[in-house]
Order: structure tokens, then C-alpha cells, then sequence
């Protein structure tokens, strides 16, 4: 429901949306050979085919935190190691507003979606390096390497139009 002077409320109320969104950071790590990770989310079970199985790292802010010490935290939490290099940032803060069946249920319950700062990161370990298995809650139970233009078609519909952003933002370190 839109409202005028406010954004889209995902709730069913006459009021502006009384959610916050929650900061967030994300993560495009590209290989050596400017291919992207990609991880299979561990709570969609068979997500092979259907869009929003896959997904790229990308998580809370904590408190006070810096959003580029969030980024390797994440990292490190997500898929096992943050051995990684910033080489990019997109310039802009980006949002997106859940589904209304998932506003109350997502997220812990207290957000309306997500504010995120997204990086460009060179992966400078080895394969080996990702441990999906380190946390005891594993976010993700399997990831590849994929052309950053698969990215909008893995995305779940309401963070499309942001793949779709970050792929051509970071177009340029695809090819290098």
C-alpha cells in the first residue's frame, strides 16, 4: 500500500510502514577468472532450478560496525574464510521491502527488508579455502562459480531489480 510522501508499506495498514529496514552488507567475490561465488541457500531444500536458491553472501551489520569490517565478518561467518580483497563498491545504499507474507515472519520479524552496501571482492584463496561446514547453522549448503549475468536469473523476485544492479556495477571486474 502506498502512501503519499512515504515508501510502499508492505503491511496491510492505512499508515506509512512502521518497520525499520535492517542494514546489511553484501558480497560479489570474484575468482581469478572473474567468475562469481554463488551459494545454495541450506533452508530451500532441491533448489536447483527455481530462482532464490542461490544466492551471493551477504548479511547484518552489527551495531557500530563498519561496513567493510561487517563484509569480511560475514564472509568469514558465511562461507568459512574472508580471504578476500575489496576492489569495488557500488555507490549507493540499496533497498528492497519484503514480500507482505513475509514481513513479520523474515528477517527476526522486526524489518521491512534491508538496506545494503554491496562490494566488488577478488577471492585470493584457494577453493579449499570455503568451509561451508565451519557454523553449527549453516547459511548455505553448496556454492559454485557462475558468469556474473546469471546473477538476476538466480535472484528471488523482490531482490531482482538489485542483481540486476550489481550486475552491471560490477560488470568490470567480471572481464578482468
Amino acid at each position: 500500500m502506498s502512501h503519499p510522501g512515504s515508501l510502499p508499506c508492505p503491511l496491510p495498514c492505512p499508515l506509512p510502514c512502521p518497520l525499520p529496514y535492517r542494514p546489511n552488507v553484501g558480497a560479489v567475490l570474484f575468482n581469478r577468472h572473474g567468475k562469481v561465488f554463488v551459494a545454495r541457500r541450506a533452508d530451500l531444500p532441491n533448489a536447483e532450478g527455481p530462482a532464490g536458491g542461490w544466492q551471493l553472501p551477504q548479511g547484518g551489520i552489527d551495531g557500530t560496525e563498519d561496513p567493510r569490517s561487517a563484509l569480511l565478518r560475514e564472509l568469514a561467518e558465511e562461507i568459512g574464510t574472508d580471504r578476500a580483497e575489496i576492489i569495488g563498491e557500488h555507490p549507493e545504499w540499496l533497498t528492497y521491502d519484503l514480500p507482505a507474507h513475509l514481513v513479520g515472519v523474515a528477517l527476526g520479524g522486526r524489518y521491512r527488508g534491508q538496506k545494503q552496501r554491496w562490494f566488488a571482492l577478488r577471492f585470493t584463496g584457494e577453493d579449499s579455502d570455503v568451509r561451508l561446514d565451519l557454523d553449527p547453522h549453516p547459511e548455505f549448503d553448496a556454492w559454485r562459480w557462475a558468469d556474473l549475468s546469471e546473477l538476476p536469473a538466480l535472484a528471488v523476485d523482490f531482490k531482482l531489480p538489485i542483481y540486476r544492479i550489481l550486475a552491471r556495477s560490477f560488470a568490470r571486474f567480471a572481464a578482468q
